[in-house]
């Protein structure tokens, strides 16, 4: 069997739901799409969630709704995927890359502040944070960036779909908004739930909401009579249909399940690695509880005869495929920013790779990726 990176999971209950919502009235903007959003925003203790085809549309919309144009300032991760630097150069956004803690692949406090210092930013639009893998680090810290600067916080969360922190005692979910504006969510096959393709937003903000609602279908804006419309602000057609939010009402049921089960399968991890020196989990504090759709591998490859590409390609050889997420932005060929005061998330990458993790992992293929690195590294 090939133990890829992450799959998804389907079974005969979610089969009985997508095939019931075949045969309701409307398969698109229909009841099943509102009452997966419902679901969603209950689970996440949200005021308001909008469903959308992508998460990477749904960032897109996020940056349209807060007002996003040509030149403003936003910052994001270096260490990131190219959706959130995508949808913000479609909008003529100015991209300010942030380096990363060299371990975690994340944005810190610490390096935000630099960041804003050492490139002299004056007005800042949106801080865009990524809990990478899905551990949700410094939630309600760069809240407090955000009350200094004065900037919106939208939060990439398709990795972290019911990960919690911890603040003044209490468990807080991402996609609550407690301490961010807007959080974004992906529903692709290797997240913790599916939909087959989709995404989600969550805010606090009505404003926000409505806006979203308008920008989700073509910028469209109903009259008193259901056939009469106008459209102040020209958009596209976002929305995803209720074939998919049926199958996310059957997932979001089972989420609590995936959780365990991918917890039960880092401390698999946990106990096979033992506490070698050079090769360690990535996880932070008991103060977090991720969601674990990535499991982070760091190992130092300064101390082996071998690189990541290498050990990669040996790997595949045993049927293992590992992923690397993510390949700093600053190193793609469309790149044209600056890329001072990047280097953690070079030595970042050139020492991270995601290892299996997927809801059908067993303990012995859990045990069998483990023995194949140490193997090629050489290590007990």
């Amino acid at each position: 069997m090939n133990l890829s990176y992450g799959k998804q999971y389907i079974d005969k209950s979610d089969e009985k739901f997508i095939l019931k919502s075949i045969y309701d009235t409307k398969i698109t903007d229909g009841k099943q799409v509102k009452l997966f959003e419902n679901k969603l925003k209950k689970k996440l203790k949200s005021k308001y969630c909008i469903s959308c085809n992508s998460a990477t549309s749904g960032l897109l919309l996020s940056l349209k709704s807060i007002g996003v144009k040509k030149n403003d300032i936003i910052i994001m991760p270096a260490v990131n995927f190219v959706a959130s630097y995508s949808t913000s150069t479609l909008l003529g956004a100015k991209i300010v890359l942030c380096d990363v803690d060299k371990i975690t692949g994340q944005i810190t406090p610490e390096t935000v502040e630099n960041c804003i210092k050492s490139n002299k930013l004056k007005k800042i639009k949106a801080l865009i944070t990524m809990y990478l893998g899905g551990y949700p680090n410094n939630v309600h810290n760069f809240f407090n960036l955000k009350k200094k600067y004065n900037f919106f916080i939208i939060e990439d969360a398709c990795h972290a779909l019911g990960a919690t922190y911890s603040y003044k005692n209490k468990k807080i979910f991402i996609g609550s908004n407690k301490h961010s504006d807007i959080s974004v969510f992906s529903f692709h096959p290797v997240k913790p739930i599916t939909t087959g393709e989709g995404g989600a937003i969550t805010t606090n903000n009505a404003e926000i909401y409505n806006k979203l609602k308008i920008l989700r279908n073509h910028g469209i804006i109903r009259k008193k009579e259901y056939w009469n419309y106008d459209i102040k602000e020209l958009s596209l057609n976002f929305r995803i249909s209720d074939i998919n939010c049926a199958l996310g009402i059957s997932q979001i049921k089972k989420l609590g399940k995936f959780l365990k089960k991918r917890r039960t399968i880092y401390k698999w991890y946990k106990e096979f690695l033992s506490h070698h020196k050079y090769v360690k989990l990535i996880y932070f504090n008991k103060e977090i509880n991720p969601s674990f759709h990535l499991i982070l591998l760091n190992i130092n490859f300064n101390e082996f005869n071998i690189n990541k590409d290498i050990l990669i390609k040996k790997l595949n050889k045993k049927k293992i495929y590992p992923q690397f997420h993510y390949k700093p932005l600053q190193t793609f060929n469309f790149f044209k920013g600056n890329t001072n005061n990047l280097k953690n998330s070079i030595e970042y990458a050139k020492n991270t790779l995601s290892i299996p993790v997927f809801h059908s992992l067993t303990k012995n293929e859990v045990k069998k990726v483990v023995n194949c690195i140490k193997k090629i590294l050489k290590i007990n």
